[in-house]
């Protein structure tokens, strides 16, 4: 495999940092990573072949460009993917998640650059099919007055921009819709605003606070653990035989599918492997969406992906376990068991 100079816009993040130490150890690709800090970053950091700068998205544009034309091909992850913050501050989803990235595209469109663009399991909304194919699939949203959606619209609008930029002028791109993914560095556990709910149930776990089910957990996620995810992406990076252009590809685990109450049961499980005298603490109980979100948040029952292109154009299937990942994760935050540097030798 021809080695690349990868940019990674957002590496400082859950997916960016995960897969900057992946390319390091699997690949002899260049990795340029583009974030403003490096705390996730820490194992990757005085590698040869990883280069950071510390740039802002909504400020560095020439700098930013500049990495564009320089390499071959760019993953723009950076976004607000948390839905407290949909709610809450849904023009700063907009301005980064969609504004932000635009200019990104439009220069890989400039300088004939590959982009790969993570779009997200949310652009199906609350459709309706067994389980989401990525080319035939509706996409249903709710009313406006459920900001909540203001993230998918923005993340299916960027889709259909880089749809139309391959169509018309011949942008190299591939998208990509995470679901669920998991792991250690997915959100500080520290802090609990706008986590996402992995991150909330080990944040109030841990904190000897009440585990809550929104509307009693009754939703069920397909989880998949985030170097399963990775493996993916390298794939797709690579595009052996052209095996990912202009490909929209599922990254889930439709085995691994359980509702949010089976997650907090599982969770309290895996802190029993670490401390059996913490879980025994660990209270689980329902509250109303309303209570727990506002009335601008609006849940999905079920999110079940179709992983068939993955399976077939890319030679790719998931292998870890909702239970092996949580063990995984614990093992980070209980014991400081950092998975990538353990990948990279540190």
């Amino acid at each position: 495999m021809q080695s690349k100079k990868v940019l990674i816009l957002g590496a400082n993040g859950f997916i960016g940092s995960t897969l900057c130490a992946h390319l390091l150890a699997k690949t002899q690709h260049e990795v340029y990573a583009v974030d403003l800090g490096t705390h996730k970053l820490i194992p990757c950091l005085n590698h040869p072949r990883f280069h950071f700068q510390e740039l802002d998205l909504l400020i560095h544009n020439e700098a930013i460009e500049y990495l564009v034309r320089k390499c071959d091909i760019v993953l723009p992850l950076v976004a607000i993917a948390t839905p407290g913050v949909y709610v809450t501050k849904p023009l700063s989803v907009f301005e980064l998640d969609f504004e932000a990235n635009l200019k990104v595209v439009r220069w890989c469109a400039k300088y004939n650059k590959r982009v790969i663009f993570p779009s997200t399991s949310e652009v199906y909304g609350m459709a309706t099919d067994e389980a989401f194919e990525e080319h035939t699939t509706d996409f249903i949203l709710g009313p406006i007055e459920k900001q909540r959606w203001i993230y998918s619209c923005c993340k299916q609008l960027m889709d259909r921009v880089i749809f139309a930029y391959g169509f018309e002028q011949g942008l190299d791109y591939t998208l990509f819709r995470p679901f669920n993914f998991i792991g250690a560095k997915l959100d500080d556990i520290r802090n609990d605003a706008g986590s996402r709910v992995l991150t909330q149930f080990l944040h109030n776990a841990l904190n000897k606070k009440p585990i809550e089910l929104v509307d009693g957990g009754l939703q069920t996620r397909c989880f998949v653990y985030i170097d399963d995810g990775v493996d993916c992406l390298i794939r797709i990076i690579n595009n052996e035989n052209g095996c990912a252009t202009r490909g929209i590809f599922n990254i889930g685990n439709p085995k691994e599918n359980y509702s949010i109450a089976q997650l907090a049961e599982f969770v309290k499980d895996a802190i029993a492997t670490f401390d059996p005298v913490l879980a025994k603490t660990i209270e689980i109980k329902s509250v109303s969406a309303e209570e727990h979100y506002g009335s601008a948040y609006q849940d999905v029952a079920r999110r079940v992906p179709s992983i068939k292109e993955a399976q077939t154009k890319l030679g790719w299937s998931p292998k870890t376990t909702l239970q092996e990942a949580l063990k995984s994760i614990l093992a980070y935050h209980l014991q400081g068991k950092d998975p990538d540097a353990e990948l990279l030798g540190k």
